[in-house]
């Protein structure tokens, strides 16, 4: 028999991201098994939970860490230090989606070190952080995104607000940021996880330039990055089709279904 142990996966927040992964978790993956779920709103919920072929306990955001060994964190950003603290000190892995939200709270890092823990970033909607992260054992001289979406999902965010830019009338591609990828997340809070991902995993959010487009044309999300390093320079483009939720890709799901096969899979391939 294999020897190994099942580990369980709890999730907090069953929006577009949580209910595929909630879904997918049930239907199987090897030496995972979906052990608890976290809402706010329980009645909201329930179709989804109802649907699963094996039951799942619903259970309070600091409840989670006594049912998983991994949590991951599908909420708003606000609630990431609320999901990652009872986790991180019961020494499991957090795998947060908000990583934007870190930027703030990198004691986390230093709880889920003090107490063996774990917080893991998945690729979610970019591509080639393995490049980036190697990139990175040397020296990276520059790193640059640019960030294109469809004018819905972008409205609304913090950073338009505060400046009064009214983009839902824009008949042309329009650049409504440009700076650094710490100003970016806040600014930009539900759309710009991307440019955090891509800063911690090669020269930080405060050297790690970004633009950011609204374009009426657009029906995809898209990003272009653009490395210089001492072992190579790469640029790579993606472009991603949104969920029901247009400040969020498919692919963002499907690459914390990635990152998870890779804990219990007897082949992993990428850095």
């Amino acid at each position: 028999m294999p020897n190994y142990k099942e580990l369980r996966v709890g999730i907090a927040g069953l929006g577009a991201v949580g209910k595929t992964l909630a879904a997918r978790l049930d239907e199987g993956i090897y030496g995972l098994k979906l052990a608890a779920i976290a809402v706010r709103d329980p009645a909201k919920a329930a179709e989804t939970i109802g649907a699963l072929r094996q039951p799942v306990p619903l259970v309070s955001i600091g409840e989670l860490a006594e049912h998983s060994d991994i949590v991951i964190e599908c909420a708003p950003a606000h609630l990431v230090g609320e999901i990652a603290e009872p986790v991180l000190r019961a020494g499991k892995t957090l795998i947060v989606l908000s990583c934007g939200a870190l930027l703030d709270r990198m004691d986390l890092v230093a709880l889920a070190r003090q107490h063996g823990g774990q917080i893991i970033v998945p690729t979610g909607a970019l591509l080639g952080l393995d490049a980036v992260t190697a990139a990175a054992e040397g020296k990276i001289r520059s790193v640059r995104m640019i960030t294109r979406k469809p004018v819905r999902g972008l409205v609304g965010a913090p950073f338009l607000v505060d400046n009064n830019i009214r983009i839902e009338d824009v008949t042309a591609p329009i650049r409504i940021f440009s700076g650094n990828a710490r100003d970016a997340a806040k600014g930009f809070p539900a759309n710009l996880n991307v440019v955090v991902a891509l800063a911690l995993a090669g020269v930080g959010p405060d050297d790690t330039q970004l633009e950011i487009w609204a374009d009426p044309a657009l029906t995809r999300n898209t990003h272009t990055i653009e490395v210089d390093s001492d072992a190579a320079s790469f640029s790579m483009s993606i472009q991603n089709i949104p969920t029901e939720n247009p400040k969020t890709g498919r692919i963002t799901a499907q690459s914390v279904l990635a990152a998870l096969r890779k804990v219990r899979s007897p082949l992993r391939v990428g850095t």
